[in-house]
């Protein structure tokens, strides 16, 4: 790292001697000895640029990439238009990554706003944020959003996604925030039992539409208890079902938020992903993060500038309203461009897509005696009963063996998903298999 510091070594010396040092070393004295690497790093030695890509190329062909995927459990593949690879590479576009002198980040400002605004068009709500690392950092930072003196008890539906309320219980366990998990019942939120839980010290309850098992959740329902007991309902969207269903606005939501990694961004291997936060105007000084507001310059001509909040109010430690101090800024612009480029008509028609064909699906895989352990409404995902965990395996391998990842294994059957990517006649082929695995 020698060549990357500024400094000479002349003003090392000097810096060394200002803090009472002779060297470098003398700075890491308390370390124990055992710990340094007195011989340096066992490394190979260095290889030629074609030498590494014939290795990184070998270690890639390791990768089991699949040409139908029917999974998703929160990560989806579906279409990427080329043109949203290509604005996402313009220069004038991909300006500096952090946004706090405007003049010189108008590309990233520009992109973010436009990100923002369609966030608030799909999901009905007032403002929306610069956008957090991931659906489930936005799903834990509306608690302390939420929170109030006297109301300091979250709430969350057990029909959410495991890993979201994971993450919702780490963020709780940090801030000494009590986290009750709302029982669910034939698939959905069991609507009596948040009732009887929501007492006056509750702050918000939080639900996923679609929930965790493709299920459409009540959501109007659930948010006029919530309401009742005097909490803030907070939901969580899948954004290209907002494109069929009712906005988190029209159900009566306090805050909507959701992994953007539907908009463009390709599964890639589990990240990087971006989460979306939007809210009422009543809640927008509450809101964590970043927002981009759009302005005049001293010319007349329109600028874009961060706005509102300060980015230091969130890095306070203990005292920190929210924990989020970046964004993904490069994910919410390509968000932005892939928004921009389906349209709202392109965005409901893949909509569409993946509701019939899920459903189309499920009816097949009935018809061979794979029965729907829910019956309620779903999206694009749904899940089938099997007799045993040695049952879904055989069913998976076989369909492996075909190029095709099956769906998620969960607790008594399989969580399938089916996007705009998956053809009739694909689907037809893997009843076949399902078929002939079962007997």
């Amino acid at each position: 790292m020698g060549s990357y510091v500024p400094t000479t070594a002349a003003e090392r010396e000097q810096m060394l001697a200002q803090v009472g040092v002779k060297s470098l070393n003398d700075l890491y004295a308390a370390v124990p000895q055992e710990m340094f690497l007195h011989n340096g790093l066992n490394l190979p030695e260095g290889l030629s640029e074609l030498e590494v890509r014939e290795k990184v190329t070998d270690l890639a062909e390791k990768n089991k990439v699949f040409k139908t995927v029917l999974r998703g459990a929160g990560s989806y593949r579906h279409f990427i238009p080329a043109v949203v690879k290509s604005v996402t590479s313009r220069e004038e576009l991909v300006t500096c990554y952090t946004p706090y002198q405007a003049e010189i980040s108008q590309g990233v400002l520009q992109g973010t706003f436009e990100f923002q605004t369609m966030i608030c068009e799909l999901t009905g709500m007032d403002v929306a944020n610069a956008s957090h690392y991931d659906g489930a950092t936005a799903a834990a930072e509306t608690i302390p959003m939420c929170k109030e003196r006297k109301r300091n008890v979250a709430y969350v539906s057990e029909t959410t996604n495991p890993q979201v309320i994971e993450v919702m219980k780490t963020y709780c366990f940090a801030s000494n925030t009590e986290l009750h998990v709302v029982p669910a019942k034939d698939g959905k939120t069991d609507a009596e039992a948040l009732k009887a839980a929501l007492g006056e010290n509750a702050a918000c309850f939080y639900v996923q539409q679609p929930n965790f098992f493709g299920q459409i959740e009540d959501t109007v329902a659930l948010g006029e208890i919530t309401h009742a007991a005097g909490a803030k309902f907070v939901m969580g969207v899948n954004p290209i079902a907002c494109a069929l269903l009712p906005t988190p606005r029209e159900v009566g939501a306090d805050v909507a938020v959701g992994d953007g990694q539907p908009l463009g961004l390709d599964t890639a291997f589990g990240g990087p992903y971006l989460g979306f936060m939007a809210t009422t105007s009543a809640m927008t000084r509450k809101l964590p993060g970043r927002i981009v507001g759009e302005t005049k310059d001293v010319d007349g001509k329109t600028g874009y500038v961060l706005t509102l909040s300060a980015r230091e109010q969130h890095i306070r430690r203990e005292k920190a309203s929210s924990n989020i101090c970046s964004n993904q800024a490069l994910c919410a612009f390509t968000a932005g461009v892939y928004m921009s480029a389906m349209g709202e008509d392109g965005m409901k028609q893949c909509a569409r897509l993946c509701t019939s064909k899920a459903h189309y699906l499920a009816s097949e895989l009935e018809k061979i005696g794979c029965k729907l352990k829910y019956t309620g409404e779903f999206f694009h995902e749904f899940v089938t009963e099997t007799a045993c965990p040695n049952c879904r395996k055989k069913i998976l391998d076989a369909l492996a063996e075909k190029n095709i990842l099956g769906g998620a294994e969960v607790d008594g059957g399989i969580l399938w998903c089916v996007t705009e990517l998956v053809s009739k006649e694909k689907l037809d082929e893997v009843v076949a298999i399902v078929k002939e695995v079962q007997g």
